[in-house]
């Protein structure tokens, strides 16, 4: 296997900092050669808040997994989230000089995303992400991949997913000052989509819910696109803050009770049921009743799927998500809730396991939701990776030197750099 196919994805999450490496077998399935994961302190609600702290964690997640795998790290994809990020819907066009005697090209369709970038957005805000959605060719309606037709004006519809320059440059800071590059920012909803959603099911209708550690993000699919994108600043964290004042335990405790005992129903939590907890050094056991801590999650909960029904109904899709829900991320692992977002949101409901793109014989750790966005940024850059060797010539491919594993990637992306440095990231092609 050739060492220029091995990727990285790292994860900076509220809770946790995790990295993994990659890469893609013959039949299409990602072998992970290297996992490393380390409690994340610099992080709040998605976004950095303590450099030093963050690149300390990104720098102990790192050297694990280059100690797993033998892979020397130089760049990474990495992925963005945070309650600044925010999408909207334009429509661009393209008048072509000589439309009916070339077929349109992917030259074309880079020209209709590059000019959406100059769009007008709020001051101190960038564009992150421009997807392509439904196309018109000289007024032919709904075409999903105009390339190899004819036709002299191409119109679009666009998913730009806006974010504060600030927050992407605290990333790129803190990935720098661990040495390394970045590859690219990819939004960690649209990644976790790649790692646990079928083809069907964006098909058909569905709503990607990852509950993380500080936020829940969210990714609605309706006839293969992406129709709607948004980030709840809300996770599993802030549950764990209503046990520990709930049940006046330490925050250690509190999520100990959470991840061992809690539930998201409390009709399913037997009422004489106790918990010992362990007092202060000299100090007597407390006891905490089983009910109670479900009553406190549920509440929480309640407010967390309120929010996530309310951007459902806002996307305009209520009625068109024949797939109903996919709840993934350490959240999701909640006892009962899936039952919990069934009955609030009347859709059909699943937790999303990132298993369907590994190959078999993976270490059990992998096949838990939390790692569903670490895995997507690893897809996510194969999908990138395709779409830039698609404009390499042979010659210009053979000229990478595969003997140095994703130095390449600075080639690919040398723009990334220039992106933060220039803040320019409204300009990123």
């Amino acid at each position: 296997m050739d060492n220029t196919e091995v990727l990285v994805g790292l994860d900076i999450g509220t809770t946790k900092v995790v990295c993994i490496i990659g890469r893609k077998n013959e039949f299409g399935k990602i072998e992970i050669l290297g996992l490393g994961r380390t409690d994340s302190f610099g992080v709040m609600r998605g976004v950095v808040a303590n450099i030093n702290k963050t690149v300390d964690a990104i720098t102990k997640s790192v050297k694990i997994a280059q100690e797993q795998s033998g892979y020397d790290i130089k760049s990474v994809f990495v992925g963005i989230a945070g309650q600044h990020i925010k999408c909207v819907q334009s429509r661009g066009s393209l008048v072509r000089e000589n439309g009916t005697d070339e077929v349109i090209g992917e030259e074309d369709i880079h020209k209709l995303i590059s000019d959406m970038y100059k769009l007008n957005i709020d001051p101190g805000d960038r564009i992150i992400h421009v997807l392509p959605q439904e196309f018109t060719v000289d007024n032919e309606l709904g075409i999903k991949d105009p390339i190899g037709m004819s036709g002299n004006r191409i119109e679009a519809n666009f998913h730009i997913v806006t974010g504060q320059i600030a927050a992407a440059k605290n990333i790129n800071r803190c990935v720098e000052h661990s040495n390394l590059e970045v590859a690219n920012l990819v939004l960690e909803p649209l990644a976790s989509a790649a790692s646990v959603l079928s083809e069907e099911e964006k098909e058909a209708g569905i709503a990607l819910v990852d509950i993380g550690g500080g936020t829940t993000d969210i990714a609605i699919f309706h006839n293969g696109i992406i129709r709607h994108t948004a980030v709840i600043p809300f996770g599993g964290n802030i549950v764990t803050e209503d046990i520990k004042e709930g049940c006046s335990v330490m925050r250690r405790q509190a999520e100990q009770l959470k991840i061992k005992f809690g539930s998201a129903l409390a009709l399913k939590s037997m009422e004489n049921e106790m918990i010992s907890i362990a007092g202060l050094k000299g100090r007597k056991h407390k006891e905490v009743s089983v009910k109670t801590l479900a009553s406190i999650i549920q509440s929480r909960m309640e407010e967390i799927i309120e929010e996530v029904l309310h951007e459902i109904k806002v996307s305009g899709y209520l009625d068109k998500l024949i797939g109903g829900i996919v709840i993934t991320g350490g959240g999701s692992q909640l006892r009962n809730l899936k039952q919990l977002v069934e009955y609030l949101t009347g859709f059909d409901c699943r937790i999303g396991y990132p298993t369907e793109h590994l190959t078999k014989g993976v270490i059990p750790e992998l096949m838990h939701p939390m790692y569903a966005t670490s895995i997507g940024l690893i897809l996510k850059g194969y999908e990138e990776l395709e779409d830039q060797m698609s404009d390499l010539s042979d010659e210009k491919f053979t000229q990478f030197n595969a003997q140095q594993p994703l130095n390449w990637f600075s080639k690919i992306f040398d723009k990334s750099k220039k992106w933060f440095e220039n803040d320019q990231v409204g300009e990123f092609k």
